[in-house]
């Protein structure tokens, strides 16, 4: 007990001494900006008086002690440097986190401050003072000032690394010893996240030598690296490397349980500069997706630059890239057609902002409409005149349009039958149907019902009386769309699986959404009226084999994630085409093709659409599907209903029955 009544007293002084001798300690080394840039001008005043006598020591071989006019020159140093120095920007500099243009700047300023210094020497031409001192001062001064800078920044550099002892750092190699390589080596030894291990080149001279005191290995030797290290990341720093390059590059280190990351392209750098939070994820986009053929530009802007453009369906996948690239091309009017609320409000914002960036001129407008809606379109139309229409609005999930069978059709069907009707009524020149690789011998109703789509353009194309051109473009699945399988992968994929397949041997075709993009405005651009145009996919893809590169990926191996096959769902098949016929014609672009498909007279087609409105209004999904196995021969489809209403209303009259 005394001894703890001694001691208080004791303690409550240390509180009094500690609060302040902790201030007076984060004063001295940790001061504010401002007390940092008085260090640095009182510095560098002493270092000007002192490689001074440095030089006049050097210059006479002796101790030297200022004489006379002698004390001038010392007094001359500090008042040339120090305002050269602020002019410069020496004192803006945070030097704990400078690279080398800040030393490069450095090294300039001296410069300019020698070649002041020795000009001022020979004009005052003092007695006792050698022009040689105007030379060698300023290299003198130069060597201590910068070392100075590089001391502040290497102990820096080793507090945090003190600081950072015992943290777990993911070890971490570079894919890419260039330009962005470097710069990002330099956020990285920054970064308490990773532990830099070496860089990896393809080029053979870099082999076995350091950059920064990181060593450059080969491919041969990071695998073993990878191994004995336990390598966990690699990042590809290589900005302006092909796709397929940087496909190739992924595949080598598929054996390895490696997480794989990336720096964006250049253009999507700020400035060009390489930051930490320029690392983004590698997607399944960043793979398959294909190097991009040169577009007509001039074609192109021939018909958009200028000229009132409307997208329908502008909020989704394919319609907000559209507008993206319709954009670029310079209409006068951009017209966005949706009728979901918020997908239009986030194209909208996004476009806007897009325009302010490329100092655009485009008016982008955004409306809400539906195409089925024929007073909202006419009124759009009448009142904007626009002179291209992308038809890009429709329903096109597979199970979901098998079962709303009704609301699939009336939606991509009567919608597409209206815009048709409007455009023909109000002269747009072009209309260009956004179409799919499911309208090929479709066994679904969303695929039936694009290629009655693609038939009523057909038959209006061959109509006389009308200068509007029609056309078509059909295409497989695009990657990471709404309601696509890759997103779907992703997310199960970040809740530890399964990933959810419908079968083992599915394939699809895949393509970006910019290329399906370009490629679309590319052939409605060459389009002469009745063109049923095809985009190169490329070669299918297992979509088993999709889903374990994901899981590669993402750094995981196939064994840690279960698959699980649940079977084709209503509608779905093993294998998507893109033709029905034989021998699609090529054109000026080597990814487009066109096909010549077999279609219905418009007189014929019309009866046909007045009989579909009707079983479309009498909720009648049997007689919508006879329609169009009618008019569609290739059309295939299970007599099973799947329709969720017209399974309900039988389960109801089911219950009547037995009840009664």
């Amino acid at each position: 007990m005394l001894n703890s009544v001694v001691e208080m007293p004791m303690r409550l002084e240390d509180n009094k001494i500690n609060p302040a001798f902790a201030e007076a300690r984060h004063f001295i080394l940790q001061p504010s900006f401002s007390v940092k840039r008085f260090y640095a001008i009182s510095f560098d005043i002493l270092a000007a008086m002192l490689t001074v006598w440095m030089a006049f020591s050097l210059r006479f071989e002796l101790w030297h002690s200022p004489v006379g006019n002698q004390w001038l020159i010392y007094l001359l140093a500090p008042v040339l440097m120090i305002p050269v120095f602020i002019y410069a920007g020496l004192y803006r500099v945070v030097y704990r986190h400078s690279g080398f243009s800040a030393f490069i700047t450095l090294i300039q300023a001296s410069a300019a401050y020698g070649l002041l210094f020795i000009c001022v020497l020979f004009f005052l031409n003092v007695p006792g003072v050698p022009h040689s001192i105007g030379v060698l001062q300023p290299m003198i001064s130069l060597l201590i000032i910068g070392g100075s800078r590089g001391f502040v920044k290497f102990w820096y550099i080793n507090n945090d690394i003190k600081e950072q002892k015992g943290v777990v750092k993911e070890k971490l190699i570079i894919y890419g010893a260039g330009s962005a390589g470097v710069e990002i080596m330099n956020a990285i030894n920054r970064s308490k996240k990773y532990d830099l291990v070496g860089f990896v080149d393809d080029e053979k001279q870099l082999h076995g030598r350091t950059i920064n005191g990181m060593k450059v290995y080969s491919f041969t030797q990071a695998e073993d690296l990878i191994v004995q290290q336990g390598i966990s990341n690699i990042l590809l720093a290589m900005p302006s490397v092909s796709r397929v390059r940087r496909s190739e590059i992924v595949n080598k280190f598929k054996k390895f349980p490696v997480h794989i990351q990336m720096l964006p392209g250049f253009e999507e750098l700020v400035d060009g500069r390489v930051s930490i939070s320029d690392i983004k994820e590698i997607q399944i986009e960043d793979l398959l997706g294909r190097d991009p053929v040169p577009v007509n530009n001039a074609l192109v802007n021939e018909i958009i630059e200028g000229r009132v453009v409307l997208v329908t369906g502008a909020g989704g996948s394919i319609g907000s890239e559209l507008c993206r690239q319709l954009l670029a091309a310079n209409p006068s009017k951009l017209l966005l057609v949706d009728n979901a609320e918020h997908n239009l409000y986030i194209i909208n914002n996004d476009l806007q902002r897009r325009r302010l960036r490329i100092n655009s001129i485009t008016e982008v407008v955004p409306l809400l409409g539906d195409v089925t809606d024929e007073n909202r379109m006419a009124e759009i139309c009448s009142v904007f005149e626009p002179s291209v229409i992308y038809h890009a609005a429709a329903y096109k999930h597979v199970p979901m349009v098998e079962h709303n069978p009704v609301q699939g059709v009336r939606n991509n069907v009567l919608g597409t039958l209206t815009v048709a009707e409007v455009a023909l009524q109000y002269g747009v020149s072009s209309v260009v149907l956004v179409s799919t690789d499911k309208a090929v011998r479709p066994t679904n109703v969303m695929g039936a019902s694009k290629r009655f789509c693609e038939m009523i353009f057909q038959a209006l194309a061959e109509e006389l009386g009308h200068s509007t051109c029609f056309s078509m473009v059909r295409f497989g699945n695009v990657l990471g769309s709404s309601g696509s399988v890759v997103p779907l992968f992703r997310q199960q994929i970040k809740e530890g699986g399964p990933l959810t397949i419908t079968h083992e041997e599915i394939t699809r075709y895949f393509m970006t959404i910019p290329e399906a993009a370009q490629l679309i405005i590319q052939a409605g651009a060459m389009a002469s009226g009745g063109d049923v145009y095809l985009l190169d996919m490329g070669e299918p893809i297992k979509i088993v084999d999709l889903a374990r590169r994901m899981v590669e990926l993402s750094g995981l191996s196939v064994r840690d994630i279960e698959f699980s096959y649940t079977g084709l769902r209503p509608g779905e098949k093993l294998y998507e085409e893109l033709l029905i016929g034989n021998n699609p014609e090529p054109t000026q672009n080597s990814r487009i093709f066109k096909a010549n498909e077999d279609f219905v007279a418009w007189p014929k087609l019309l009866r046909e659409l007045g009989e579909l409105t009707f079983a479309i209004s009498n909720n009648d999904v049997d007689s919508i599907k006879r329609h169009l196995m009618r008019l569609i021969p290739e059309y295939q489809t299970n007599s099973k209903t799947t329709d969720y209403v017209a399974l309900e209303q039988k389960n109801q009259c089911l219950n009547i029955a037995l009840c009664a």
